[in-house]
């Protein structure tokens, strides 16, 4: 049941060099009903970094929604729901927003976070791994942070990152943290130039509490094109997310088509998350690399 603590004073506006994050009550569990705001503010040519020490949600019921500038829409970077730790978070500009909100019933920890301003040339700490290793303890322009999984694991995503500059006074990590994947779970990583992803035991409907994810990776300078040809997912329940487009992650769910995705860099990541009931036919889709022409990309695959 969860605890009745007042949700009246609920948005925060936060500046200094850092601090930290608590949802109302923790570590005791937040209230019902929670719609609670922190937006972070840095001054000009830096950016923030958010670390998350502890983290639990009731899972798919009580959301916490992280924006890359302001609570809109257009900046929605990531929704963090259930009980693993998510990994750090580093802004593109000077503002981070975090959006808490939960149902009617049950509770969970809550969580807490802290957060840094970094002067925008650095890239901030990727993250650690879950049943990984992490090499590498600076994250500025030129270092290299490598990524090894425990045994048992396999290790998918680009074992290598490197700190690049974007422009003048930017910078970020060249491909997207990896993760440590157990023998029997669904995803991977996909080189190559062309082939297909689709929802586990497709066409036939995918499980409950699947949490797949799937790392397209193209050669250094080329993009990517992912055109779907099937889509039937439990609309708001059961969604895939996908990253490495301009801007923030793109969000699908329901039973429309979505229109052709084209990565800005040279990778992709699909994850994909069911919920507890109800399921559907699942997705399939066709990527090529080596886009050099959207256009023509998208044609072929439509063909």
């Amino acid at each position: 049941i969860k605890h009745l603590f007042p949700t009246q004073n609920c948005s925060h506006i936060l500046q200094g060099p850092n601090g930290t994050i608590q949802s109302p009550g923790f570590p005791y569990g937040y209230p019902n009903y929670a719609n609670c705001t922190w937006t972070i503010t840095a001054e000009e040519q830096n950016r923030i970094q958010l670390v998350f020490q502890s983290f639990a949600l009731e899972e798919d019921f009580d959301v916490l929604s992280i924006y890359d500038g302001l609570p809109q829409q257009g900046n929605l970077r990531t929704r963090l729901t259930g009980f693993q730790l998510p990994a750090p978070i580093v802004s593109t500009g000077v503002v981070l927003s975090l959006w808490l909100v939960s149902d009617y019933a049950v509770s969970a920890q809550g969580f807490q976070a802290n957060y840094e301003v970094l002067p925008s040339h650095t890239c901030g700490n990727p993250g650690r791994l879950q049943n990984g290793i992490q090499q590498g303890t600076t994250f500025s322009i030129g270092d290299k942070v490598r990524y090894s999984c425990n045994p048992g694991f396999f290790l998918e995503g680009h074992a290598l990152l490197t700190c690049h500059a974007n422009s003048e006074n930017s910078a970020s990590w060249d491909f997207p943290l990896p993760f440590c994947r157990a023998d029997d779970a669904c995803g991977g990583t996909l080189r190559g130039q062309s082939g297909i992803i689709s929802s586990p035991h497709f066409p036939l409907e995918y499980g409950n509490n699947a949490d797949c994810t799937w790392t397209i990776l193209a050669e250094p300078g080329d993009t990517i094109a992912l055109v779907f040809m099937d889509f039937q997912l439990e609309d708001g329940y059961d969604v895939l997310e996908v990253a490495g487009t301009e801007g923030s992650s793109l969000w699908f769910t329901g039973m429309n088509l979505p229109a052709p995705v084209i990565s800005s860099k040279n990778w992709l990541r699909l994850h994909f998350t069911s919920d507890g009931n109800h399921r559907q036919k699942g997705f399939s889709a066709q990527y090529q690399g080596k886009c050099l022409a959207e256009a023509v990309c998208i044609y072929t695959l439509l063909k």
